[in-house]
């Protein structure tokens, strides 16, 4: 049986992980390529994306290695037309690379907001600006975003410089939804909730007295009682990836375990 992807060929941008385990990024390039992708795997750390790439090739799956600094045109134009010399065309780019750093506007740095802003927004904007002319020159493509529940509201924590940029990552992928409707792209956000990933410990964990605690206390804060996973990240951008979302667009869809549906 032909997986929901099959001889697709998709683009994960942020497909490495920041730490032992699973992170959204290698969780969703190993779906993809379980569904008979061939699946580029992009990222800034070269030892990040080949250890992706050796999961998805040690599964009997299809996967290449590619590094790339997200905020660089010129890197992300080389990318891109690396895939293109060897595929011939791009079938999904998902924009999995973010970064957060606590603090408002007074504790945070200058450089440390631009820094937020280029790395959730203005790689998104580079990765769509140099894949889209050629997803236009076949009249096809689906492009998925990932944001956050912080797009919309108060997570508990004080990244003041990650909520202003999750919020446009929303608006710019509703905005590429409606230009491009009729050239047969789709493009859509996923926000993520709390989740149990390699990436909390590194840039949340700070906020309580150790890693322990914090996983009680998130745990404690979701509806369902626990945190969810990069597992629940993966086949929801896989399910947008696929044919089975083809009416779906301009969407921004909460992973969440119903914490979003809560009043406070």
């Amino acid at each position: 049986m032909a997986g929901r992807l099959q001889d697709k060929i998709a683009i994960v941008f942020g497909a490495g992980s920041v730490g032992p385990g699973w992170g959204n990024g290698k969780a969703t390039a190993t779906r993809f390529a379980r569904e008979g992708a061939h699946v580029v795997c992009v990222d800034f750390n070269p030892a990040a994306a080949d250890e992706t790439v050796a999961i998805i090739r040690g599964e009997g799956n299809a996967a290449s290695p590619a590094v790339c600094d997200v905020t660089n045109s010129d890197q992300v134009a080389a990318v891109v037309a690396g895939v293109i010399a060897t595929h011939g065309q791009i079938d999904v780019l998902h924009n999995n690379v973010g970064y957060a750093t606590m603090g408002g506007p007074i504790e945070l740095t200058e450089t440390e907001w631009r820094k937020t802003i280029d790395l959730n927004v203005t790689g998104a904007f580079l990765t769509c600006k140099h894949v889209l002319p050629h997803m236009l020159v076949r009249r096809k493509g689906a492009i998925i975003n990932v944001s956050s529940i912080a797009a919309i509201r108060w997570t508990g924590y004080p990244y003041a410089a990650y909520y202003a940029a999750k919020a446009a990552v929303n608006n710019f992928t509703m905005g590429l939804a409606l230009q491009y409707e009729k050239d047969g792209i789709r493009a859509n956000a996923i926000m993520p909730g709390l989740m149990n990933t390699p990436l909390i410990h590194q840039q949340i964990s700070g906020q309580y007295k150790d890693a322990d605690e914090m996983v009680r206390a998130r745990d404690a804060a979701c509806p369902m009682g626990h945190m969810g996973t990069a597992w629940d990240i993966a086949n929801a951008a896989l399910f947008l990836a696929s044919d089975e979302a083809a009416y779906i667009t301009g969407h921004s869809l909460p992973v969440d375990g119903g914490l979003t549906c809560r009043a406070a």
